[in-house]
């Protein structure tokens, strides 16, 4: 099966299959969409908000919008794996049930679905139904595509509520420690930070924090420290009517040129953009 993307035209709804010898990551980390990731074949390490965790074949992740996160390389590189990115409003029921029906989505980050048999069987059913109304588009695929979508969904939520949830455990100590940094990060960003500063912080060289804070995210420490800055400005744009130089300076930079170079080259829009939006 050869790999494809779909998008709907007003990008609420896509659908990403992907067979892959190694490691790639879309340049978006994070988006105003809900993202099921589903595990076909292979392993892979998912870094998600601050902590690291492998994924298994048959595993479903599901990110709220918002939350950063990335695949980092794991033992096994061959993969093979289902990505849809869904908007809250294309989940709505008239009736307003669904806020009930899928209400681990709305409550938690994420969600890891460690499917029992019975759920794998149903979930691989629905993955390759997907595929196949993307694959052969005929009249109407798209929305026999979203109702399908529905329907995992709906099997993951249950899945969440019957059994209680226990985070897939950490790689390695190194990545806890990692973690643990991701969180100071998470919770100081609007303050000057510098890898020299947190390696001081942390108690390590800094070679060593920039070497497996790279493994055990994805990201490089700038990278990371960049984006959850712009995530929290875009936020701000679009919730606020805070002025632009402010949003730079409140959420950590020095000056508002470098803010707007950044800003575009991770969401790809200039700040006003989501103003406008708004």
């Amino acid at each position: 099966m050869s790999n494809f993307q779909f998008n709907n035209a007003e990008g609420t709804f896509s659908i990403s299959y992907r067979k892959a010898l190694s490691h790639h990551m879309p340049a978006s980390h994070f988006h105003s969409t809900y993202e099921i990731y589903y595990l076909l074949s292979g392993e892979r390490e998912f870094f998600i908000k601050d902590r690291t965790m492998v994924m298994k074949e048959g595993d479903v992740i599901i990110i709220s919008p918002n939350i950063l996160h990335r695949t980092t390389n794991a033992e096994t590189p061959a993969h093979e794996r289902l990505i849809v990115n869904i908007h809250e409003s294309d989940m709505r029921l008239a009736n307003g049930s669904h806020t009930d029906i899928l209400q681990p989505l709305f409550e938690q980050e994420y969600i890891v679905v460690q499917c029992s048999l019975q759920d794998r069987i149903a979930v691989e059913a629905l993955a390759a139904r997907i595929m196949q109304e993307i694959r052969d588009r005929k009249p109407g695929f798209e929305m026999y595509a979203l109702t399908l979508v529905l329907q995992l969904l709906v099997i993951c939520c249950r899945h969440v509520k019957q059994n209680s949830m226990e985070p897939p455990e950490s790689p390695s100590p190194m990545h806890e420690r990692i973690s643990e940094v991701v969180r100071y990060i998470n919770n100081h960003y609007m303050q000057e930070l510098s890898l020299h500063l947190l390696a001081e912080q942390f108690y390590v060289s800094p070679y060593y924090l920039s070497r497996f804070f790279k493994e055990a995210t994805g990201f490089t420490f700038v990278e990371y420290l960049n984006s959850v800055r712009i995530k929290e400005a875009k936020k701000l744009l679009e919730q606020s009517s805070m002025k632009v130089s402010l949003i730079s300076k409140k959420v950590g930079f020095g000056s508002v040129t470098h803010f707007g170079r950044v800003f575009k080259s991770i969401t790809g829009y200039a700040p006003l953009y989501y103003r406008k939006a708004k």
